[in-house]
C-alpha cells in the first residue's frame, strides 16, 4: 500500500482518489475550496468511458446518471429546423457527478482549505506544504497526483513554460429550468442537443437535470453553451471586468460579471440567435462567463509527480470530452500503479499513454473550434454547419470513430 496524495478535489481528482483508494491505497486529497463546491460548472456530456470510469470507482449509475436525448437539432434564426440527427447520448452534470464521488471517498481523507504553495521532491517521495486555515500544513507521500487545473500550482513549479494560451473567443454558459420556458421551445428544442451557428459565433444546449437533480418531465433544466468572439486584448478585458471596475483576468466569478455586459448578451441573443434559445437566455438566472484556452503540456511526470485532467492538457470544450479525459487519466495512472508500484517508473508508463492523448485532444478541439469562421463561400459554411451537429461533443467510440484519447485502457 502506498502514501499518495491528490492536489485538487474536483471531479478529475475525485475520480483518482476514488480509483487508488479502492485499489488499496492510502490516499489523500487537498482542496484550496473551503465549504460546498455544488453549483459549479453546468452540464456535461457522458461517454462510454466516462461510465467505465465511474464503475472503477464503485459506482454503477449507468440508469440514472443524467437525461437522455434521442436526436440533434439545427436552428435557423429564425427557429426553423434545418436539421435533424438521430444520435442518442446521455447529459448529465457537474454537481451529479460532483455528489456521486465525493459521497464515495472518505471525508476524512478529504482536506479542504488546503492551498499548496510549493512541494519538494526526495529519493523515496515527496513533500507537500500548503497554507490552511490552522497555517502552513505539511504532507509525505510516495507520490503526488496534480488534479488543481488549468492554473494549476503544481504545474507551475514543475513546468512554468507551460501556459494556457487564449483561443480569441469566450463561452457566455447557464441553465434554464424547464418549467420557465414557453410550449413552442419545449416543442422544437427542449427535448434535443440543439445548435445554432450565426456568423462567426456557435451556440449549443441540452437537457439536464433541475434542481435537486430531478430528472422528471417538467423539473429538469437546459443547458447551453454560446461561443463568442473576443479577439482583441480590450474586449476581452473589458467581459472580465466587474461593474466597479476591477479586472479579474485569470476568469471572472458569475456574481462579479458587469451587468452592462449581462444586458448586452442578452440583446444579441435577440438579435442573432433562433428564438428557442433566446428565450433560455432571457429566462437563464445566472449566466457565467468562460475564457477558452488552450493547454498542452509537453511531459506530465518529474520524479515522483504526476499531471493529470485540466493540470496537463486543456482542450476547448468543443469536444465535450473534458470529463471524461481526466477519467480515462485516472483509470491509466491507476492501473500503471497496480502493475509497477508507486514509482517513477510507473507515471513515466502513464505519461506513454496519455500524454499523445491530451495532445490528440487539444488538436480535435482546435479543428472544432475553426468551424465558428464564416470566411469561406456559402457551401463552405454550410460544410461547417454540418461538421458542427456532427462532430461536436460526440462519442467517438460509439459512434465509429477510432480515437486514443478516449478509449479505456484495458
Amino acid at each position: 500500500m502506498a502514501r499518495i496524495l491528490v492536489v485538487g478535489g474536483s471531479l478529475g481528482g475525485l475520480f483518482a482518489a476514488n480509483m487508488l483508494h479502492r485499489a488499496g491505497h492510502e490516499v489523500r486529497v487537498l482542496e484550496k475550496v473551503r465549504g460546498s463546491m455544488n453549483g459549479r460548472g453546468a452540464g456535461i456530456v457522458s461517454h462510454d468511458a466516462l461510465v467505465a470510469a465511474l464503475g472503477r470507482a464503485g459506482l454503477d449509475v449507468a440508469d440514472s446518471l443524467g437525461v437522455a436525448v434521442q436526436d440533434r437539432v439545427l436552428l435557423a434564426p429564425d427557429g426553423q429546423t434545418l436539421q435533424r440527427l438521430h444520435m442518442p447520448q446521455v447529459l448529465t452534470s457537474w454537481s451529479r457527478l460532483y455528489d456521486l464521488l465525493r459521497q464515495a471517498f472518505p471525508a476524512s481523507a478529504y482536506v479542504q482549505g488546503a492551498s499548496v504553495t510549493h512541494i519538494e521532491q526526495h529519493a523515496d517521495g515527496v513533500e507537500v506544504h500548503a497554507q490552511c486555515e490552522q497555517g502552513l500544513r505539511q504532507w509525505q507521500a510516495d507520490l503526488l497526483v496534480a488534479s488543481d487545473g488549468i492554473r494549476s500550482t503544481v504545474r507551475q513549479q514543475l513546468l512554468p513554460e507551460v501556459q494556457p494560451q487564449y483561443a480569441g473567443y469566450v463561452a457566455w454558459r447557464g441553465v434554464c429550468e424547464e418549467g420557465l420556458l414557453s410550449q413552442f421551445t419545449l416543442d422544437t428544442l427542449f427535448d434535443s442537443f440543439g445548435f445554432c451557428v450565426p456568423p462567426n459565433e456557435q451556440i449549443i444546449g441540452y437537457p439536464v437535470a433541475g434542481a435537486d437533480r430531478h430528472t422528471a418531465r417538467g423539473q429538469r433544466a437546459y443547458n447551453f453553451v454560446w461561443y463568442r468572439p473576443a479577439y482583441q486584448a480590450p474586449e476581452l478585458q473589458a467581459l472580465l471586468t466587474d461593474a466597479d471596475g476591477v479586472h479579474h483576468p485569470l476568469g471572472i466569478a458569475p456574481n462579479k460579471i458587469s451587468w452592462r455586459e449581462v444586458a448586452r448578451m442578452r440583446e444579441d441573443a435577440q438579435r442573432l440567435l433562433a428564438p428557442q434559445f433566446a428565450e433560455i437566455i432571457q429566462k437563464c438566472a445566472f449566466p457565467f462567463l468562460q475564457p477558452i484556452f488552450d493547454l498542452a503540456s509537453h511531459t506530465l511526470c518529474k520524479g515522483r509527480v504526476v499531471l493529470m485532467g485540466d493540470a496537463g492538457f486543456v482542450a476547448r470544450p468543443h469536444i465535450g470530452m473534458g470529463v471524461a479525459k481526466a477519467a480515462v487519466d485516472a483509470l491509466s495512472l491507476c492501473d500503471a500503479i497496480q502493475t509497477q508500484g508507486a514509482s517513477p517508473e510507473a507515471l513515466r508508463h502513464y505519461e506513454s499513454q496519455r500524454l499523445p492523448a491530451g495532445q490528440e485532444a487539444v488538436a480535435r478541439a482546435r479543428w472544432l473550434g475553426s468551424f465558428m469562421r464564416s470566411d469561406g463561400s456559402p457551401a463552405l459554411q454550410q460544410e461547417r454547419m454540418h461538421l458542427a451537429i456532427t462532430e461536436t461533443a460526440i462519442d467517438l467510440g460509439r459512434y465509429g470513430h477510432q480515437s486514443v484519447f478516449i478509449g479505456v485502457p484495458a
